[in-house]
């Protein structure tokens, strides 16, 4: 049973684990007989929390709930739901200390970026709340006399959240505020190894007055909780970030439903580094881009395609870099790179340090590190390795603190190979020559390109998302963001007092 609110300053220093329910129409229950799995702290072992394993018949229940709170929401005027999400904005801000410092416990991440993660929740759900007085529609001209013609959105009913563990608060809000916006009610359920993050969420929304069963958090396995959720006849949305296998499965078995699935997937992101580069500018993109969350971002810089005249120099830059770059602890402010977020994400992250030994040069790190408060942690060196295009290494995403570096002759191959990948998310040149750049806008194959700045995500105002296997083609953020989680309806309003037939000559039709 979820009992009282943590204060700000004890999220983040609170030793003994707390355990948490499910949160059902409004309240915290744990079901009887519940069992339970914790969450843990990656840089030390230390538990964050306790949480209950969530069934078949929890996620019945929960669902039920959404599904009894969506007239009453539905009928809430936009306006003042947004005035809701202006109040969770504002408890957010006031907690926002405490739960960067959660983020970074439960999720690994240093504290900066930890802060900046709930930021981006904070901006994005302020974001939203405008779109309370917008949510627009259209209006366009008849071909018929005495016609009046507009559209208007709608919600789609009850939405299913499902979200990933590396940006616990950010990813989770960028979903629930767009989605309540619009008039939906949602089941949340967050990634289980940082699910602390989710409860504490959710916990600000409930703070903040959005009605029971509005917002409802179902903790729990994919295979379990995600399926049912996927499965169930009354969700009619389900929005889901994360691997490109599960979200294949979650697209199929959405399409059984004629659900709107949107997926948001992985990323094998590049960055082309041209002769006339900036590389000083450079040098800090790409050690934010590729190391910055530990390497762990769908965004995260994976290869570096650098031009032949720069690239030895520009390697050389690097590697000093980082030979002074502070790995350790992730709450102390001087930390660079914190740990992995589990023991799950370090095997992975080794056995393809060891495929890359195989088939690539490697250049920097390729350890993990051990010693002292290391041993009580998951730690990697950030690694370098030098490769051609086509290995396994430059091509499958590894999401880890490790960088491929491909050498290139010129423009046209560094296109080609930042292309040839499976995916298309986020991508990056660094020219001054602004020709260059214009046509690397048109010619990169990525939802997202940067010109001198590393391949990080997007600004909240602004869409985000990818294509190829990055995901289904939507998109996350800025203005479409309500296109995810509404429906479009045609209006028509004849005040002609006669029947009137579109695209029916009316001198012929007799």
């Amino acid at each position: 049973m979820r009992r009282g609110v943590l204060a700000p300053e004890v999220l983040g220093m609170a030793k003994q684990a707390e355990e948490f329910g499910l949160f059902i129409d409004g309240k915290w229950v744990t079901p009887s007989g519940a069992r339970h799995f914790e969450t843990v702290n990656p840089a030390d072992g230390e538990v964050v929390g306790s949480f209950v394993t969530g069934t078949e018949k929890d996620v019945d229940r929960v669902v039920a709930a959404a599904h009894r709170a969506f007239p009453a929401w539905k009928e809430t005027p936009a306006p003042r739901r947004g005035e809701i999400l202006l109040e969770v904005a504002r408890r957010m801000k006031m907690a926002k200390d405490g739960l960067g410092r959660l983020v970074t416990r439960e999720m690994g991440k240093v504290i900066s970026e930890g802060l900046g993660d709930v930021q981006e929740a904070i901006d994005f759900i302020e974001y939203m709340a405008g779109e309370g007085r917008r949510l627009f529609g259209e209006t366009v001209p008849s071909e018929l006399r005495s016609k009046f013609c507009l559209t208007v959105r709608q919600p789609k009913g009850v939405v299913a959240c499902i979200t990933p563990w590396n940006f616990p608060t950010a990813i989770p809000n960028w979903k629930i505020a767009a989605a309540l916006i619009c008039g939906n009610t949602v089941v949340f359920k967050p990634a289980s190894n940082t699910a602390r993050c989710g409860a504490e969420v959710v916990r600000v929304y409930e703070e903040a007055g959005v009605p029971p069963g509005v917002l409802n958090l179902v903790t729990g396995s994919g295979g379990v909780v995600g399926n049912a959720l996927v499965g169930d006849p009354r969700v009619r949305t389900v929005s889901f970030t994360g691997g490109v296998d599960t979200g294949r499965d979650v697209y199929v078995r959405g399409a059984q439903g004629l659900k709107m699935v949107h997926l948001e997937l992985g990323g094998k992101n590049p960055v082309i580094l041209m002769e006339d580069a900036d590389l000083p500018l450079a040098l800090d993109g790409v050690l934010f881009g590729a190391f910055g969350t530990s390497g762990q971002r769908c965004t995260a810089t994976s290869r570096l395609i650098v031009h032949r005249d720069v690239y030895d120099e520009f390697l050389g830059m690097l590697t000093e870099r980082l030979a002074r770059f502070p790995i350790g602890d992730p709450l102390d402010p001087k930390t660079g790179m914190g740990p992995v977020a589990s023991a799950d994400q370090e095997r992975k992250i080794l056995e393809y340090i060891e495929v890359g030994k195989k088939e690539a040069k490697l250049r920097y790190g390729g350890k993990k590190l051990t010693g002292g408060a290391y041993d009580r942690g998951h730690f990697l060196e950030p690694t370098i390795f030098e490769t051609k295009h086509g290995t396994r290494i430059s091509k499958e995403e590894i999401f880890g603190p490790v960088l491929s570096v491909i050498r290139v002759g010129d423009y046209a191959e560094a296109v080609h190979v930042a292309n040839d990948v499976e995916y298309g998310l986020s991508s990056a040149i660094y020219t001054q020559d602004v020709n260059r750049a214009f046509r690397a806008i048109e010619d990169l194959e990525a939802g997202i390109t940067y010109v001198n700045a590393p391949t990080i995500g997007a600004e909240v105002q602004l869409p985000f998302g990818g294509i190829k296997n990055t995901g289904n083609g939507g998109r996350e953020a800025g203005s479409v963001a309500v296109e995810e989680f509404s429906e479009i309806k045609t209006v028509v309003v004849d005040f002609s007092a006669r029947l009137q037939k579109a695209q029916i000559d009316s001198e012929t039709a007799a």
